[in-house]
């Protein structure tokens, strides 16, 4: 009898939204593509669970009203690991991701989508790493103070180009970043903002949810002198299950796990299998036919062993390579003074 292909890997998805301000609950199998019962089931070790935070006016207000959005939704995310614990362990380091794998808890890790988040004040970075913030996407849909997205925003006023990539404020927020230990996260960023952020950056650079531009000519997809960068500087490309990113003008019922495995290979191929992983972008629009939630990761991973990846590479692509990012991106924190 062949062995499950899934078993004993420690599988993190680096991307998943929470829905807001109201929803199902988390510690119940419902609607949810990705809730505990279902990160039980599939298999899941752990999560990137986003503050997704939408590009609104650059003004005080609009910066006000974002920054109090991913405070409050931080704390929802928090809240799925609560201390008497019933649900996951909240897990802020590598080392704790390993620990919560251990005890065969879903480890609950905590992102923002969208640097719109900290608007002009980059003081807010010390906050967010504060709350046990693992990563940033600088930003989302529309241009931002820290940089160009990949789609702008006309209706928010956004020319096609307005920083030419990163702002002066963004290469300040990236060196604070660095600092902090949160990682860069360039999904959603113009190829300018992330070519820039990739070489900026003292820790490597990761899209936690984007695909392959030669295999689907769209936008929000990374191409193979983008790839090239990363690979050069250490970083990763996360493959997300969005389907009008796996192929153009395609509907979840159009594709199937073959196509993001078709992604995969292209990325390994490119890159080197220590530069790819999954984040899935669940409950944020990704899914395809026979992967439309937590509960059945294991299909993909079936998929990528019938396509000759064996245990050590599969551990790799679903969650060393994101593990051993997050342990350089540690390792550039200062160490705290000894107290007297």
């Amino acid at each position: 009898m062949m062995s499950d292909p899934h078993d004993g890997l420690l599988a993190i998805d680096t991307h998943v939204d929470i829905p807001w301000p109201d929803g199902p609950s988390p510690f119940e199998d419902g609607p949810r593509c990705v809730d505990l019962p279902k990160l039980r089931k599939g298999r899941v070790a752990a999560v990137c669970f986003a503050a997704y935070v939408p590009q609104g006016p650059r003004d005080a207000a609009g910066h006000l009203a974002s920054s109090g959005r991913a405070r409050a939704m931080l704390a929802a995310i928090a809240a799925m690991a609560p201390a008497d614990g019933s649900g996951g362990m909240l897990a802020t380091t590598a080392d704790g991701i390993e620990a919560a794998f251990a005890a065969g808890k879903p480890g609950i890790i905590p992102a923002i989508e969208n640097g719109y988040a900290i608007g002009r004040d980059i003081s807010l970075l010390d906050e967010f790493a504060a709350a046990g913030v693992r990563y940033i996407t600088l930003t989302h849909n529309g241009h931002n103070e820290i940089g160009d997205a990949a789609i702008p925003l006309p209706n928010l006023g956004d020319q096609e180009v307005e920083h030419g990539g990163l702002s002066d404020f963004g290469q300040s927020a990236i060196d604070r970043m660095n600092e902090l230990g949160i990682l860069v996260d360039i999904s959603h960023s113009a190829k300018s903002t992330m070519m820039q952020a990739a070489r900026r950056s003292r820790s490597p650079v990761l899209a936690t949810h984007s695909c392959m531009r030669t295999l689907c000519d769209h936008k929000r997809n990374l191409d193979d002198e983008q790839l090239e960068l990363l690979a050069a500087t250490g970083g990763l490309a996360q493959i997300t299950l969005v389907s009008g990113f796996l192929r153009r003008h395609a509907h979840a019922s159009d594709l199937t796990v073959a196509d993001i495995a078709d992604h995969v290979d292209y990325a390994v191929k490119r890159m080197g299998i220590d530069h790819v992983g999954i984040g899935t972008d669940f409950d944020g629009g990704g899914g395809v036919r026979g992967f439309m939630n937590a509960s059945q990761v294991p299909n993909l991973t079936a998929e990528l062993a019938r396509r000759g990846y064996n245990h050590e590479e599969l551990a790799k692509i679903w969650g060393g390579n994101f593990l051993r990012l997050l342990r350089q991106a540690e390792s550039l924190i200062p160490a705290q003074p000894v107290q007297a």
